[in-house]
């Protein structure tokens, strides 16, 4: 550990656990990018966070917040300090009658809704996946596919957030609103998360059922009842078959019933496509035919074919997301999908006049499926000022999914998403903030989010000095004029790990300073709303001692055998 560290540790209380572990390597779910903090740090108490801050603030140097890393791209790779909150994950209270619950903000969602089921309470939606935390599924705008719910912050009542400073900030619809609409997209760059207040719903079971369609009859209900039919509906494009597979689900009483396992839906599927994606990085034109045979023998090879279940919603409403892969989705106006995918379509099977998308198809093969879902957040107040979906109306999301086979970069990943994300721009699109686009500017992105600059100004004005500032934010939201701050990180190097996927190394400032010019910011900027926030006591201690418990890497985090832990 750099001895400045140990320095200025000394410093701080040592009754306050500092639970940090250095040989730590970092990667994503996908194991598209990897990273070496130089700690990583799971605190399990609002004491313990505040104590990381103020050392970081000494020490001068960034923080990270990262829950399961389920992010494909490289928003959570650092080279300084890494914070894991899945310590720091209990529900403080449940109003059963109103369905409020406060929990801490590392808590999972697998273990928020258990949790919540003991009370007969549950999340009103969910997306593909519930290994996110909380706080990163707020902070990135995860959302489910529904017309009847929005995004996930739809449901978040407050927040409570510790500063740069130190200072725990309370803020919700009704304090510091500002703050509230900064913080519900935050995107890892305000402070940390400490505690989310929720609106959850009674338990429920869903029945759902899925069939497989042509894309034609898809596309000519769309303006009709393809949306509405049902609370939940999510749709599978399978481009090269020309079908997709709608899926469609509504809460019901009725007994539980599993869905009809196949010998080939479960393990011999998921190998066998593996392999085929495999062998197809050297053959891609073999692609059509594998998306055939395996999506013929998971959903069968003539339309109508359907199977059904009735399952718990906090299980039936997820899916399995197979392999290693890079995502790119895009939220669009809802009236523009069949121009969407009709486009994409003819360019996919090489009718580039028709798609009027100006980049060769040629030789060119993708995977399936390409996911399509809905959500709408148009009446919901107040809006997160980095909300990408639309305002005035339900939103489309398309998701451009390519596998990485063992590890391995699909060949036709640059091209394809230079043309997909070409489209969606030019329909009014914007990204998901978590996923992998490559082809948008800083300028794009300011005109994509008219009130960017209000969230770029709380940014600023709570953490002036970017003590939660990487490279990411910078290339993709910091107008190209602002200046490097003090405790920004920026990319130092990119490239090829060995294994697969990118190795990110980030510059760290090396000069420990005792700040002391940031403390009353936020009660200068917020006044009485910030006198209701709790600034935690800093003590001036000179003992520390080694910490001897066990800390378990989380989710995306690989522990080196020879790691040290410190208190």
């Amino acid at each position: 550990m750099d001895p400045i560290i140990k320095v200025e540790l000394a410093k701080l209380d040592p009754a306050v656990p500092f639970r940090a572990s250095t040989g730590y390597l970092h990667h994503t779910w996908a194991r598209t990018f990897h990273s070496c903090p130089e700690l990583y740090v799971c605190p399990q108490s609002s004491e313990e966070i505040e104590k990381i801050i103020r050392l970081a603030q000494r020490c001068r140097r960034r923080l990270v917040t990262v829950g399961c890393g389920h992010s494909p791209s490289d928003l959570t790779c650092t080279s300084s300090w890494l914070v894991n909150l899945d310590g720091f994950s209990k529900i403080l209270s449940v109003n059963k009658e109103k369905g409020v619950v406060v929990m801490q903000a590392g808590i999972r969602l697998h273990e928020f809704n258990l949790e919540l089921k003991k009370e007969g309470l549950m999340m009103p939606n969910l997306g593909s996946i519930d290994n996110q935390s909380i706080a990163g599924a707020i902070g990135t705008a995860t959302h489910g596919s529904s017309t009847r719910h929005g995004i996930l912050s739809q449901s978040v009542l407050g927040l409570r957030i510790m500063l740069a400073n130190g200072r725990t900030v309370s803020c919700s619809a009704g304090q510091n609103e500002d703050l509230f609409r900064a913080a519900l997209v935050s995107l890892g760059a305000l402070g940390i998360i400490t505690e989310v207040t929720f609106k959850a719903v009674p338990f429920f079971d869903i029945e759902w059922e899925q069939s497989l369609q042509s894309l034609s009859s898809v596309l000519s209900r769309w303006n009709e009842d393809l949306w509405t039919q049902a609370e939940f509906v999510r749709v599978w494009w399978i481009p090269y078959m020309r079908r997709a597979t709608v899926w469609k689900a509504d809460k019901t009483t009725k007994p539980r019933r599993p869905p009809v396992q196949n010998w080939y839906g479960q393990a011999v599927g998921f190998h066998t496509y593996h392999v085929l994606l495999y062998i197809a990085q050297w053959i891609p034109s073999l692609l059509p035919s594998i998306e055939w045979f395996v999506f013929g023998m998971q959903y069968g090879f003539k339309d109508g074919v359907s199977s059904t279940a009735v399952e718990e919603g906090r299980t039936g409403l997820l899916m399995n997301c197979l392999f290693s892969q890079f995502v790119n989705e895009w939220a669009l106006p809802l009236e523009k999908g069949p121009e969407a995918i009709t486009r994409l379509s003819a360019w996919l099977h090489g009718d580039r006049e028709s798609s009027r998308i100006p980049f060769s198809p040629k030789g060119l093969y993708i995977h399936a499926p390409i996911e399509v879902r809905v959500t709408d957040t148009s009446n919901s107040s107040p809006r997160p000022y980095l909300d990408n979906t639309m305002p005035d109306g339900p939103t489309l999301y398309l998701n451009a999914t390519l596998y990485r086979p063992y590890n391995r970069d699909p060949p036709c990943r640059a091209r394809y998403y230079e043309a997909f994300e070409w489209l969606m721009k030019e329909l009014g699109g914007r990204p998901h903030w978590a996923k992998n686009f490559s082809n948008v500017t800083r300028d794009e992105f300011h005109k994509m989010y008219p009130e960017m600059q209000d969230w770029i100004r709380i940014r600023n004005e709570v953490d002036p000095e970017g003590m939660f500032v990487g490279d990411w934010h910078r290339r993709n939201l910091l107008p190209e004029d602002t200046g490097l701050m003090p405790l920004e990180e920026r990319e130092v190097s990119l490239e090829y790990a060995r294994g697969g996927g990118m190795k990110w190394v980030g510059e760290k400032a090396t000069k420990a300073v005792s700040p002391g010019t940031s403390e009353e910011s936020f009660d200068m900027m917020y006044g009485a709303g910030a006198e209701k926030s709790t600034l935690l006591p800093e003590h001036e201690e000179t003992e520390h001692i080694k910490y001897s418990g066990n800390t378990s890497a989380s989710e995306g985090l690989l522990p080196n055998k020879d790691h040290e832990a410190i208190i």
